[in-house]
């Protein structure tokens, strides 16, 4: 199922960043990103949320368009239901599956063939839009709001709770990503201790300071480029402190006791692609670097170093699937 966008189409997967370089072509591509008006319409259902697209077929896969205050254009969300939800009466755990960077709300089903690998499990799956935007409300922006943040915690996440048979529930929810996604779920999992018990970080950074701060300059520039119009979610020249400090995984270590953790990443380099050579390994270090902290401090974890690349292992995605039907509510 393919779904027309209200924004350009996305560029190419497997890619975390672009590199600081990013920044300087940004002026260029400014309203690049324009919203549709309808993004500005009053909404109706109580969580900021208006319906304006939809595709419920009857069968796995649903699709969704929003209005929103928080995101200047219409974003949209796939959502995937498992085996047998029209025909029972089961409530069921959810997983909040996120994106990485230039891909969007139909990734996972496009290109990852998230269908066949959830086929069986007793889940449902939320996959919504993204943009390059960090999972963040930005510090500042030059296409209006894009408060993503916003977007997916305080009116997508009550929405499905409220339009499908799901526990709103610590236990009910997790939360995992790839690449910048894997960024976000790791963000989300700490900022918003109380609403997943699981989260996973597919090749996804969880150290923003490291090495100079090499991962805040990665979001500001591509953000920068790709969602804000020259805008910045932790801002520059000088950063907001306080939102970085709120945001690295490996400041909020406490945040992250009691939950299941699953953390992936590839070790070997890319022979032809340099930009996912280089993601790869600042990835790899910094979960290296999150999985001692959380050693230190006692915390439970799965920590796995594979060969190959920045990708979506789908393999490992598999793994981490069982492991979470485990820790998550079963359906009934």
């Amino acid at each position: 199922m393919s779904h027309d966008r209200t924004t350009p189409p996305t560029v190419s997967r497997r890619r975390l960043l672009t590199g600081a370089a990013a920044v300087a072509a940004t002026g260029a591509l400014a309203g690049a990103f324009t919203a549709p008006s309808a993004a500005s319409a009053a909404a109706v259902d109580g969580f900021g949320l208006r319906i304006v697209g939809r595709n419920e077929n009857g069968g796995r896969l649903q699709y969704y368009r929003f209005a929103t205050d928080a995101i200047e254009w219409d974003p949209a969300v796939n959502v995937l239901l498992p085996d047998g939800y029209h025909t029972s009466r089961k409530r069921y755990p959810v997983l909040y599956l996120l994106h990485g960077g230039q891909q969007d709300f139909r990734t996972f089903h496009l290109q990852d063939n998230i269908i066949n690998l959830t086929a069986g499990r007793e889940v449902i799956v939320v996959m919504p839009d993204a943009s390059t935007g960090w999972y963040s409300n930005p510090v500042t922006s030059n296409t209006g709001p894009r408060n993503w943040e916003t977007f997916h915690i305080a009116q997508l996440l009550p929405w499905i709770d409220a339009n499908f048979r799901t526990f709103a529930e610590y236990n009910g929810r997790a939360v995992a990503g790839f690449s910048m996604g894997g960024f976000g779920a790791l963000k989300y999992a700490a900022k918003y201790y109380g609403h997943f018990c699981s989260v996973s970080a597919h090749s996804g950074p969880a150290s923003l300071r490291r090495d100079f701060g090499l991962v805040v300059h990665w979001a500001n520039a591509t953000s920068a480029l790709l969602d804000l119009g020259g805008g910045t979610v932790y801002g520059a020249p000088l950063w907001d402190e306080a939102r970085v400090n709120m945001d690295n995984p490996v400041q909020r270590i406490e945040s992250y006791r009691n939950k299941r953790i699953f953390l992936v990443a590839g070790t070997s380099p890319d022979p032809i692609n340099w930009f996912d050579t280089a993601n790869e390994s600042q990835v790899l270090a910094g979960q290296r670097e999150f999985r001692s902290l959380l050693a230190r401090a006692g915390i439970p974890h799965e920590g796995r170093e594979v060969p190959g690349g920045h990708y979506f292992r789908h393999e490992q995605f598999v793994d981490d699937l069982n492991g979470m039907m485990g820790r998550l509510r079963r359906a009934g």
